[in-house]
């Protein structure tokens, strides 16, 4: 086999207490059109029949090896799976999601285009056994999707995490050098999302769904108390501040509702000033926290600001993007969206 036209792929998967959506989720991996992969299962303290599964496929492939995690929770057991991959490609999976039949195939295909120093991120798509799809996750999707489509990832990095944990790929020097699953920060994906970012790795999207991700009541994004407020704005800021803050420029916060307000606490911990706009006239000219707010028109008078915009309405978000295109790059060259 030539291992540079087929590089031996990891795939590393997480499990724990799978057993009802486990064999679809092997079968599909077991249906790659790639075949030089291995899959790096770690069993994280399962108390159903998980482990067994893993076993019985371990049994019948032997791309399939099998570990028990030391330590519970995700992150260490991603860790625990890192040290034993062989593979020069890392991908990730979720044991209870499924993968269309070409997802590495197409993932390699596009890496070798490129070669080290990009990570390749796919599209994604939810579905359920019975019932519909969360509108917040479909809308999640939606943008994943676009996103992945414009290869837009570190435009829109601070709105949301905009490589999930299974649809990308990276070389593993590439992955070694971001710091791989050595973080202990939650959401694990979101946070190495911001390690490829520092690291200066370039994102190169594919406009197709790459990923079948399940929507189901107790997946950990629903129940686990680091997921709890989904706008990660502790996360957002901390990398704000290492990777794109100026402080030699004016630091401008747009939008004075509940996103606002939150957003506003954290920024005051780290600048002595603060632009603090919105197009409420009831709130204009108040004073929060110290802070009193203006009307966005000030945001031209300043010197080359940086724009951080909180506002949640997607209607809003269009209205503050035309706004911001008619003044153009001068008076405001960096703007993110942070919601």
């Amino acid at each position: 086999m030539n291992t540079e036209s087929q590089p031996l792929v990891s795939i590393i998967m997480a499990t724990k207490d799978t057993e009802p959506y486990l064999p679809a989720c092997l079968d599909s991996i077991l249906a790659q059109t790639y075949q030089n992969w291995e899959l790096i299962a770690v069993n994280d303290h399962s108390s159903d029949r998980t482990p067994e599964i893993l076993e019985t496929y371990a049994a019948k492939d032997m791309r399939v090896r099998v570990f028990h995690s030391d330590r519970p929770r995700l992150i260490p057991t991603l860790q625990e799976g890192y040290k034993h991959v062989r593979g020069t490609l890392i991908n990730r999976m979720d044991s209870d999601d499924k993968m269309p039949a070409d997802k590495i195939e197409t993932l390699v295909n596009e890496w070798l285009k490129h070669g080290k120093g990009t990570v390749i991120a796919g599209g994604t798509e939810h579905f359920v056994d019975d019932g519909e799809v969360g509108d917040g996750f479909l809308r999640y999707e939606k943008w994943l999707n676009d996103v992945a489509k414009r290869s837009a990832h570190y435009e829109e990095i601070y709105k949301e995490c905009v490589i999930p944990s299974h649809s990308w790929m990276a070389h593993k020097e590439d992955l070694d050098a971001a710091g791989a699953f050595d973080s202990e920060i939650y959401p694990e994906d979101y946070d190495l999302t911001f390690r490829f970012y520092k690291q200066g790795l370039k994102i190169a999207g594919i406009d197709k769904v790459l990923h079948h991700w399940r929507d189901r009541s107790n997946r950990i994004s629903r129940t686990w108390e680091e997921y709890k407020d989904n706008r990660y704005f502790d996360l957002k800021v901390r990398n704000f501040y290492a990777l794109d803050r100026d402080k030699n420029r004016p630091l401008v916060l747009w939008g004075a509702g509940r996103n606002g307000k939150d957003m506003a606490k954290l920024l005051l911990k780290e600048e002595q000033h603060l632009h603090w706009v919105c197009d409420n006239e009831n709130k204009i000219g108040r004073d929060v926290y110290g802070v009193i707010l203006t009307h966005f028109e000030e945001i031209p008078r300043l010197e080359y600001p940086q724009v951080m915009i909180v506002v949640a309405s997607p209607d809003g978000q269009k209205e503050i993007r035309r706004q911001l295109e008619k003044w153009g790059k001068k008076p405001v060259k960096d703007f993110w969206f942070f919601a």
